[in-house]
């Protein structure tokens, strides 16, 4: 791991998103909002695996800091495209420590997006986890 003994504390911030490319049949049931399947609701459940995958990103990423986490937001949305319709994950984590939070981000949109394919794979399997990326990222030496 780095070596962050030196760096200052400070409050950070950080913002990921993932774009999950949905078919038509599970496109039509998300326009309401959540989808209950068997399984149950999509968008809760995806929202509490990355939440927890959130907390755990230092288990899951080898040289990644314990870090403390001071607070956790997803937000989704359909969007329709001329691609087709797209559900879109995004995932800010805040914190005040000595590195950055941007690896948390990413990991709870991720696993986000893991869950959502694994509740709805029952109905198809032509969903397509396509862009993760980090949106914004403040605090420490480079904002984005």
């Amino acid at each position: 791991m780095v070596d962050v003994s030196s760096k200052e504390v400070t409050a950070r911030e950080a913002t990921a998103q993932t774009v999950i490319h949905l078919p038509e049949v599970i496109a039509a049931l998300f326009k309401n909002g959540d989808i209950m399947t068997k399984k149950g609701p999509v968008l809760s459940t995806a929202i509490i695996a990355g939440t927890m995958a959130v907390k755990r990103t230092f288990e899951l990423i080898p040289f990644c800091h314990p870090i403390p986490i001071d607070s956790i937001k997803f937000e989704s949305r359909v969007e329709d495209e001329a691609s087709g319709t797209q559900l879109i994950v995004s995932c800010t984590v805040k914190n005040v420590a000595k590195t950055g939070i941007e690896m948390e981000a990413l990991t709870g949109v991720s696993i986000a997006a893991l869950t959502v394919y694994d509740m709805c794979k029952a109905l198809t399997h032509d969903i397509v986890i396509a862009e993760t990326r980090l949106i914004a990222k403040s605090g420490g030496k480079h904002d984005v």
